[in-house]
């Protein structure tokens, strides 16, 4: 999972695999050590009706519906967005990137936009 934070919007990207353990579980985390701290970001399935996050102890989470989850796991689905307060927040699948990159992309969805 990768997380991408400007001003006021906090954005997940999730490959192939992170989908299927937040699907399973319910819930996925990544850490950012610090050394003497460490940040947090985490996803979880609430039973709210909308994506929500919050930031406690140097642990950002984001909450996605379980009606989302449901459907990302069923559909073509590629993401969900919302507001909460000020902040805005975007889920999505990672696509694998048009251009050469040196990051593995092995695990991201193909991109929709590649013509075969």
């Amino acid at each position: 999972m990768k997380i991408r934070i400007k001003g006021n919007s906090i954005r997940y990207r999730l490959s192939k695999t992170d989908v299927d353990v937040f699907i399973k579980t319910g819930s996925l985390e990544e850490t950012v050590d610090f050394g003497s701290q460490k940040l947090i970001y985490a996803l979880k399935k609430t039973l709210e009706l909308t994506l929500s996050a919050s930031f406690e102890q140097n642990i950002i989470t984001l909450n996605m519906p379980q009606v989302m989850a449901d459907e990302w796991d069923t559909t073509e689905t590629v993401g969900f967005n919302g507001v909460d307060g000020k902040l805005s927040l975007l889920i999505e699948k990672d696509f694998q990137c048009l251009d050469n990159v040196a990051e593995d992309q092995a695990d991201n969805y193909p991109n929709p936009a590649l013509v075969c």
